[in-house]
């Protein structure tokens, strides 16, 4: 396993991120535990969750099965980089969501009860919250930084001058502020090189896309289709139309690579400078291995210009759009 930096930290994490999602929903707890523990075994120490996994009545349920799992012992909490998010809604209630002092402070608490643990690693603003100020969100990290409860915090969806104004209330607080961002980046979906990149790399932030299958887009749905192993519907297949071509022409390359499309996705984005960690979900130990192999694909630099042909990026903004 490859180890990394967590931006401009000194806390080094593996360049892949366990996405624990479907931890409750799809995966049973007994699953998941085996995935965490082949996970360890194959020297994976970021796992990523949120408050909300488990969704609707179950909110809470994935933070539950990793305290679980920390809770049987064998130094799993210790070799283990725990992210998990505050943000969206807990209940019905006001104040238990979004990002207040007040639900920070009660959200933090009961994921440390749901987790098994006395501390987070990492803990992400899962959206920009526009309501509230970041001299009461800022207040409310350093109570908890002060109190041990929280070592360093990220955010995910945010839009660059998000980043940068986050960055600069931190600064007038002589405070670390934000040490990762968290945002959808794949081969088909780049958007953020546009200014959230640049932001990461010009702040020190540690990226880690989410989704970098882009819903299995990416992981051979065409030849699965046509093997019917896969069927797709809803936003998914509305995006399948508009990329086919490209998918077609991206299934291609990846065949005559002789590699998996899932896995040269993930290794795209591991040859990109900014990314710190891509998260991987997988629903069983198989998913998990095929993972992994991506750590071992080094794409060339026509490979690269292949696939940005087939996929075009953007350039750092102004310049893409202007002079």
């Amino acid at each position: 396993m490859e180890y990394t930096n967590l931006g401009r930290t000194g806390v080094r994490v593996s360049r892949l991120c366990l996405g624990t999602m479907n931890f409750g929903p799809v995966t049973e707890e007994p699953d998941a535990h085996a995935i965490m523990d082949s996970a360890h075994g194959h020297g994976i120490n970021f796992f990523d969750t949120a408050n909300v996994y488990g969704w609707g009545e179950n909110r809470g349920r994935t933070e539950e099965i990793l305290g679980n799992w920390f809770s049987t012992g064998g130094g799993r909490r210790e070799k283990t980089v725990l992210a998990t998010k505050v943000y969206g809604s807990m209940g019905d209630w006001p104040n238990q969501d979004k990002l207040s002092a007040l639900n920070i402070r009660r959200a933090c608490e009961a994921s440390l009860r749901r987790l098994r643990t006395d501390y987070i690693d990492l803990y992400q603003f899962h959206h920009v919250d526009r309501s509230t100020p970041w001299e009461e969100i800022w207040q409310a990290c350093e109570v908890l930084v002060s109190q041990g409860k929280v070592l360093y915090f990220g955010s995910s969806n945010f839009a660059g001058w998000h980043i940068a104004d986050a960055q600069a209330k931190a600064a007038q607080r002589h405070f670390l502020g934000l040490v990762s961002e968290q945002s959808i980046y794949n081969l088909a979906r780049r958007e953020v090189e546009l200014e959230v990149l640049p932001a990461c790399e010009h702040y020190g932030l540690g990226v880690i896309p989410w989704s970098p299958l882009q819903s299995g887009l990416l992981g051979g749905v065409l030849r699965k289709q046509r093997e019917g192993k896969r069927r797709v519907s809803g936003q998914a297949a509305a995006r399948l139309d508009a990329i086919r071509d490209q998918l077609g022409a991206y299934e291609d390359f990846c065949e005559r690579l002789g590699q998996e499309p899932a896995e040269i996705a993930l290794a795209w984005l591991l040859h990109q400078p900014a990314v710190t960690a891509p998260i991987i979900g997988p629903r069983t130990a198989e998913q998990l291995d095929g993972a992994l192999h991506a750590l071992e694909i080094a794409l060339s630099t026509d490979e690269l210009s292949e696939l940005d042909k087939i996929f075009p990026g953007y350039r750092t903004a102004p310049e893409h759009y202007a002079w």
